[in-house]
């Protein structure tokens, strides 16, 4: 394992281009890319205000800057570095922006929700979508990029309206059984577009591409519900984290709930999780480098009690992570930050707990293979995979801390991102599994 030298970054505004091959860094007003090979500076691009938001074109021909404070967007070409193009939402304002898959259109959201504007860098045509709705996750991509999903709000009523990406015309517009609709995903086959409610409600809907309800989920009532949700990448499974703390699995078949996973403090036997009935391992104190620790059980974990003052309390499962062969879900409940637990979803059990000695800030799946990487912000990076888990210290000068971090698409890298710095991880590659 080894690693390059240390880079400027604002806002954690860094990520490599979907083929792979370049690295693009925002820097306050300026957007650095890189060849990742080799991190040597290939453009340069100057925008006009402190970049807010940056994004690639799904080609890796283009990149969007936003400036939120100026109802700006900047896209500049890799192929042409002369050419660019500059969006200005004026005093309507602007809240987010982001590529249509097809990498020529761009979706921009203006203050208080009041519509989306299309603009096409081809044709330089504008079309307009009115009644957005301003939740978790309004807007979704099908994983082909055929059609978009949009939750609406009209007449105090959700709705949902399905649009083709080639031309934008609408083929499905239908109102959803919900209260106060929080978001929508597409499922990775495209077939099943689960809407939730907000926390108020406990409810996931199941909906077709025409528009039916296959299926309504609920688990309880008269407390708050779902807090996240994720598909797996075959489509088979799709997972709810509860602010019960728990995590339910529901089949892509029956649309009934499979299997439920707790998180207790005191883990102790099997029998300690309901409907797990093969624990394999409890891995704590990843404290040295280089190596992991098994304790024996019982194990406590430690619990945060949250202010029932404050709002959003700090309880629940808020992340859910499947690796990319469907094999395991890594998941954080949000009174328990100090740990990751690993769940085997073909035995349907619990694998392990991540335990730290302080709250994970981030994990993610390597791409290709089940290794799960994490980091808590201090100067150690953490990989777990079924063999085992190890410590490594970052040898940055300055003491380099690790806030965030994102897999290379290729499997044979780690970003990791600090505070206002980046450096790569070079993982050294199994000639075997190529």
């Amino acid at each position: 394992m080894n690693f390059s030298e240390v880079f400027k970054q604002s806002n954690q505004l860094c990520k490599v281009s979907p083929d792979g091959k370049y690295l693009a860094t925002c820097v306050q007003y300026r957007l650095v890319v890189r060849d990742v090979s080799t991190l040597q500076i290939m453009h340069l691009y100057t925008c006009l205000d402190q970049i807010s938001h940056m994004e690639w074109s799904s080609d890796s021909l283009f990149i969007l800057c936003a400036m939120y404070k100026r109802g700006l967007v900047q896209v500049w070409s890799l192929e042409q570095p002369d050419w660019h193009c500059k969006i200005d939402e004026g005093s309507i304002g602007l809240v987010s922006s982001r590529w249509s898959p097809d990498g020529r259109h761009i979706l921009n959201t203006t203050e208080f929700h009041l519509r989306i504007t299309v603009w096409s860098l081809c044709t330089k045509a504008v079309s307009y979508i009115k009644y957005p709705k301003a939740c978790q996750k309004g807007i979704d991509f099908s994983r082909d990029g055929s059609y978009m999903a949009l939750a609406e709000r009209r007449d105090c009523k959700d709705f949902v309206s399905i649009f083709v990406c080639d031309d934008w015309h609408l083929l499905r517009h239908f109102e959803t059984e919900t209260q106060d609709l929080a978001g929508l995903e597409w499922s990775p086959n495209g077939c099943v577009l689960a809407v939730w409610d907000s926390c108020l409600e406990y409810k996931v809907l199941l909906y077709s591409l025409d528009g039916r309800l296959l299926s309504t989920y609920s688990a309880y009532e008269w407390s708050l519900g779902v807090k996240s949700v994720s598909w797996s990448p075959s489509s088979q499974f799709l997972a709810i984290g509860s602010y019960d703390e728990k995590v339910r699995i529901i089949n892509h078949i029956t649309w009934k709930k499979i299997a439920q996973f707790e998180h207790p403090a005191t883990v102790e036997s099997t029998k300690a999780v309901s409907q797990v009935t093969n624990f394999v391992s409890l891995i704590n104190s990843l404290l040295l480098p280089h190596l992991d620790e098994i304790c024996s059980l019982p194990v406590q974990i430690p619990v945060v009690k949250p202010d029932p003052d404050r709002a959003n309390p700090k309880i629940g499962v808020s992340v859910l992570a499947f690796s990319s062969d469907n094999h395991y879900l890594a998941t954080k409940n949000d009174n328990m930050a100090s740990a990751v637990w690993v769940w085997n979803m073909q035995k349907m059990s619990l694998e392990a707990v991540l335990e730290q000695t302080s709250a994970v800030r981030c994990f993610q799946w390597d791409p290709r293979h089940p290794r799960l990487a994490l980091c808590t912000g201090n100067t150690k990076l953490y990989l777990w995979s079924p063999g085992g888990c190890v410590a490594v210290q970052v040898p940055t000068e300055g003491g380099f801390q690790v806030h965030s971090l994102n897999w290379h698409c290729s499997d044979n890298s780690l970003i990791l991102l600090g505070k206002e710095q980046l450096c790569l991880c070079y993982m050294e590659t199994d000639e075997e599994d190529k």
